[in-house]
């Protein structure tokens, strides 16, 4: 089985911000960070029926490179469905796209199937299935050991609000998030999904100005290089930049140190910065 890493926590300053940041980008180098911890019940577990894994999503997600490397220690078939891929991205593969290719992926631009076969196993966009409960419960464990006396909230950004959900459920802690993927409404819609009953939600923070996920704002890149700069941490260019705006938009409000996750997803960072580089070309000079 891959072992996951227990992964550090640092102490940084930033905008004046005292903080923690978990490290847990450094959980392994296929599954980094949320991936390690919601895929942990698929690496655990053998499933001799199953020869092919079936996902969608983005044509540059973290998860998909992730699940290509399940796929590939698992010795399945893996089918990516995307609705489509950018021209430039064909012919010019990188990142996880690139990565995920290497490792046998079969990218299907259409809908994905409603149905499946008994050999063929399907898991949602970002993993956001029941069985993510058990990788985040021991995220949950860990920060749990790491963090005894100090007085703490859990901030992190999220997708479709996973790791946010089940960190809640596990912690005694506050835990914040911010939508990046959608509005706070959809994310809410994502939480119920996964938990109907509506108890120990995370609290949903957001920025005044709405952002719209994949495009490119100056001030994501501006916050992540000075991120970088100030903190000697390398974030997320895709959610962390709109995770730290939104903490620092509403930190006043919050009325205790935070512990940042830092989830990972740094294979995703070479197209983002080619795609930054391209827009914003002065920035990089």
């Amino acid at each position: 089985m891959i072992e996951i890493k227990k992964t550090p926590i640092k102490r940084v300053s930033f905008r004046g911000i005292d903080s923690l940041v978990k490290l847990d980008y450094l959980t392994h180098p296929h599954f980094s960070g949320n991936k390690a911890r919601k895929l942990y019940f698929y690496l655990k577990n053998n499933f001799p029926k199953i020869k092919k894994l079936i996902s969608y999503g983005s044509i540059q997600s973290n998860a998909m490179y992730s699940l290509s490397y399940l796929a590939k220690i698992k010795g399945w078939s893996f089918e990516y469905y995307v609705s489509k891929i950018p021209s430039y991205l064909k012919k010019n593969p990188h990142g996880n796209y690139l990565e995920a290719l290497k490792n046998g992926m079969r990218v299907i631009e259409a809908p994905y199937p409603s149905t499946f076969g008994e050999d063929e196993l399907f898991i949602k966009e970002g993993g956001a299935e029941t069985y993510a409960k058990e990788g985040i419960k021991l995220l949950a464990k860990e920060i749990k050991e790491q963090i005894k006396d100090e007085d703490i909230s859990i901030f992190l950004p999220s997708g479709t609000g996973t790791t946010a959900l089940y960190l809640q459920q596990y912690l005694d802690m506050k835990v914040y998030t911010t939508a990046v993927v959608g509005t706070k409404e959809y994310l809410m819609e994502q939480f119920l999904a996964l938990n109907p009953d509506k108890k120990r939600l995370p609290t949903i923070i957001d920025t005044k100005k709405r952002y719209y996920f994949g495009h490119l704002y100056r001030e994501f890149l501006q916050i992540w290089i000075e991120l970088k700069q100030n903190t000697d941490i390398e974030f997320d260019l895709l959610y962390d930049p709109k995770g730290w705006l939104a903490l620092i938009e509403n930190i006043k409000e919050i009325d205790s140190k935070i512990l940042y996750i830092h989830q990972g997803g740094l294979l995703g960072n070479v197209s983002m910065k080619k795609r930054y580089e391209r827009e914003f070309y002065e920035d990089f000079r």
